[in-house]
């Protein structure tokens, strides 16, 4: 019975680890698409914002998420793979937060052209 206390906090971590990849990997598409409609709008208003920009180095926060917990799933090592978990869970906070702020962002810089 010891022994599955040993392995519970393990396997919790491994199935955090999943969520964020999974997670971070939607996100990325969901990025992408926002790009490509932002810009669809933007070129009919004939105007620039610096959404698109932000959205893209939001993605790029999000890959780097996915990218660090693939590589923990991936790894034998157990000391590598906790330090890999907290590198991708920061990521994908940080990520997170930034697409509230892009979120912000956008919705004020497109009404301030009605």
């Amino acid at each position: 019975m010891n022994n599955d206390a040993e392995t519970q906090p393990q396997l919790l971590d491994h199935d955090i680890c999943t969520h964020i990849f999974t997670a971070s990997a939607a996100m990325v598409g969901v990025c992408l698409t926002v790009i490509g409609i932002l810009r669809a709008v933007v070129s009919l208003r004939h105007t620039d914002v610096l959404g698109d920009d932000l959205l893209a180095i939001n993605a790029m926060a999000y890959l780097a998420a996915c990218l660090m917990s693939y590589w923990a799933l991936r790894t034998r090592s157990l000391g590598r793979n906790h330090r890999l978990e907290r590198i991708a869970d920061v990521l994908f906070l940080a990520a997170l937060t930034l697409t509230a702020v892009n979120a912000a962002f956008i919705t004020w810089a497109v009404s301030a052209f009605h």
